[in-house]
């Protein structure tokens, strides 16, 4: 949902020890933020009912909000909702009869005149208004990117800034959304379309959107504005996409797969899409994508031209706000701290999508990238349980911990189960809480009604501790015993509650007679294994299948990284590309680069093969390393171009201007830019003032110009300094 980054280049991060040891090391202490627990109420919201018209060019609106509830107590006489940048103007009864109300900064407090009991009926009418306020709905004013418009981000507790409500996740609510606006807008919202109604006197529309069945107040959505809707369907139910009428053409090639996807996730799931329709919203307030109950707000850069899709497609964020769907819309974390519920399904999801949707291999390595995003986290800012209750803001616990690990720790416990048990888990969870506020311990529940099995020792390592394993590895061949003693320890600094794991692990032998693979179980701090090997082998795989979430450090002869880079799935390739740097002076080592750099048929294998050789820095490679700035994977090309950058050669400059002018890539037009800095002077500052004016997406191609200037400047102050006057 909120930080889903798109399109980035992908590059895997081999860590070796030296970082491995820092690895516990944060640049904060999180634990001094502050205990937060989840929130208690006196009642059960049932319905909001909303009539509220919109005046756009004075940013503001004004109606009602009629509030059907439930005590959960006896003698129930005041109600508080939470409300901010709102004015209340009236409060009424049923009958129209005023009710006594206070308004704080935060809060409306409703007096009844008689107290109600347990589960009776109340029922009341907020009269209001307010006037561009600064959070949750947004007022937009026509630019050149976008039209005037109105958006809301109700996450993660900010619909109370444009209804009252009770604002916490723990209770789920129909409504039903009532808007007049000006005849030449659309209004989007929650839910089925009831009716639209034209005042051709006064030239307005009134839409009225049912959201017939619960759900939590910060999945709440409006959009106002002059869309133009893209009608597509899954059989009967309509799944159409809102964008500005200029980006029509893109939009339709852009969503096209989106039924494609609800019915991936319909299948794997094991429960059919819940909602009315599915919509998706673009706008100018949000970056990324963020999930509302049957409408998706997707930041307005989702619609961009083909060229940019090589490098920034948003595939996998509609994949992953699709399933939101299903994961924090048809169940919803109770408290913040359960944020995983939500986001680590949500990105364990696009996963499953991109695995099934363009073959194992991306997938393995989409897989990796999160495993990679979550490490830098730990690394260079603090690690915490995945279940975390220390925050100030909810926004806090949406971070690397809550998207990629998490998902990463679903894919480990798929693996621990089994396929079918897992799914069978994920059915019965959806289905047994549909439409219901969960935490944590409802889905271990889950796993042992569904599995039989209690996994409460995993959810304890990997769910409730910080940390993850840190493996260094090493083995050795008894030739007179035909063994391999395999050696685990566990390295991880213990000293701030990471544990010692126990985890199952596949050990993979290749030799001559083929590959045999046998799952073990590390439950210690040090652990040797052996395994009756007829022969030496070639290759000994630790994690074969690339199941766990770890960091590692596995020395290799030379002999068996170049069988790895050639024999093994597409991750170990990769990670003994990167490893075959520790034998650089070899003549065998560039020669197998340069074939896998050349031959390799995934990618980021070929990438990660240039990169090593880009690090060799050996002018005998540049002529090849120039080829493969011609390589038909743009990241490759970008990686290519970065390599020869590192050289410095001023010879090099006019073939990165070159590759500027004919590349079909805004990412590595980008890279032959920043090389351009790297290895040209100041003579090449006015072609890359011209190259700034130039329109890309993201500004990329503006924001590498100026940095290559800044790069030549800073190199040229260095050489020749400014006198100083005295």
């Amino acid at each position: 949902m909120k930080k889903i980054i798109t399109g980035s280049l992908i590059i895997v991060w081999i860590l070796s020890l030296s970082i491995v040891l820092s690895a516990q090391q944060t640049k904060f202490d999180i634990y001094k933020r502050p205990r937060q627990f989840e929130r208690s109420r006196d009642y059960d919201a049932k319905h909001y009912r909303l009539e509220l018209t919109f005046d756009l060019d004075k940013k503001i609106f004004w109606g009602t909000n009629t509030i059907a509830l439930t005590p959960l107590k006896n003698e129930f006489y005041m109600c508080v909702l939470d409300a901010e940048e709102l004015v209340v103007d009236a409060v009424k009864n049923p009958a129209g009869i005023q009710l006594e109300f206070e308004q704080t900064e935060r809060q409306i407090i409703v007096h009844f005149p008689e107290a109600y009991n347990l589960g009776e009926e109340v029922l009341f009418t907020v009269e209001y208004h307010a006037e561009d306020p600064k959070r949750g709905l947004y007022f937009d004013d026509e630019t050149e990117e976008h039209p005037q418009m109105v958006t809301t981000v109700s996450w993660p507790e900010n619909a109370h800034f444009w209804l009252p409500c009770y604002d916490y996740p723990n209770d789920k609510v129909t409504h039903e959304f009532i808007i007049t606006v000006k005849d030449t807008l659309k209004v989007l919202g929650n839910g089925r379309l009831a009716r639209v109604i034209e005042d051709k006197l006064n030239g307005t529309k009134t839409y009225h959107w049912s959201q017939d069945l619960p759900h939590s107040t910060y999945l709440f959505l409006l959009a106002i504005g002059p869309y133009a809707v893209i009608e597509d369907s899954l059989e009967t139910l309509p799944v159409n996409y809102w964008v500005y009428e200029d980006g029509v053409e893109d939009a339709k090639w852009i969503f096209e797969k989106t039924p494609y996807m609800i019915e991936f996730f319909n299948n794997i799931y094991g429960y059919k899409y819940p909602w009315a329709k599915y919509d998706q919203v673009i706008s100018p307030r949000f970056c990324g994508g963020v999930e509302n109950t049957s409408a998706t707000l997707l930041g307005q850069g989702v619609v961009h031209d083909r060229k940019a899709e090589k490098d920034y497609s948003w595939e996998k964020t509609i994949a992953h706000e699709v399933a939101h769907q299903w994961w924090g819309d048809l169940i919803t974390l109770r408290s913040w701290e359960h944020t995983w519920l939500n986001e680590s399904f949500g990105t364990y999801s696009d996963y499953l999508y991109t695995r099934y949707d363009k073959g194992k291999d991306e997938g393995a390595y989409e897989l990796l990238r999160k495993k990679n995003s979550y490490l830098r986290e730990a690394h260079t800012q603090y690690m915490r349980p995945i279940v975390f209750d220390r925050y100030e803001r909810p926004q806090q616990n949406f971070d690397s911990h809550t998207y990629p690990k998490g998902a990463v720790v679903l894919h480990m416990l798929r693996f621990i189960l089994g396929d079918e048990p897992f799914f069978r888990t994920l059915k019965h969870f959806l289905h047994k809480h549909e439409f219901e506020a969960v935490d944590t311990h409802d889905f271990m529940k889950a796993v042992k009604e569904a599995t039989g099995k209690n996994m409460d020792w995993f959810f304890e390592q990997y769910i409730f501790s910080p940390g993850h394993p840190v493996f260094d590895v090493s083995y050795v061949w008894d030739e007179e015993v035909g063994k391999v003693k395999l050696i685990v320890r566990q390295v991880q600094d213990t000293s701030k509650g990471v544990p010692i794991y126990k985890i199952p692990v596949i050990i993979g032998i290749h030799t001559n007679e083929g590959k045999v693979s046998e799952k073990v179980w590390i439950e210690k701090q040090e652990e040797v294994f052996e395994f009756s090997v007829d022969e030496k082998p070639l290759m000994v795989r630790f994690d074969d299948g690339n199941y766990l979430l770890k960091e590692w450090t596995f020395d290799k002869s030379v002999d068996e990284l170049l069988y790895q880079l050639n024999n093994d799935d597409v991750i170990g390739r990769s990670w003994a590309a990167s490893e075959l740097i520790k034998h650089k002076d070899s003549a065998d080592v560039v020669e197998a680069l340069v074939a896998s750099a050349r031959n390799d048929d995934f990618w980021a294998v070929r990438q990660s093969a240039v990169e090593t050789l880009g690090k060799l820095k050996r002018e005998e490679d540049i002529t090849f390393v120039k080829e493969k700035c011609l390589d038909e994977k743009s990241s490759v090309r970008a990686a290519a171009l970065n390599a020869l950058g590192e050289f410095g050669k001023t010879e090099l400059v006019a073939f990165f201007k070159e590759r500027f002018e004919t590349e079909n890539s805004y990412l590595a037009q980008a890279e032959a830019l920043q090389s351009i800095g790297k290895c040209g002077d100041q003579s090449q500052i006015p072609f890359l003032e011209d190259a700034a004016q130039i329109k890309s997406y993201r500004n990329v191609i503006k924001r590498a110009a100026e940095s290559a200037i800044k790069t030549i400047m800073g190199r040229s102050s260095r050489y020749h300094p400014i006198p100083t006057a005295f």
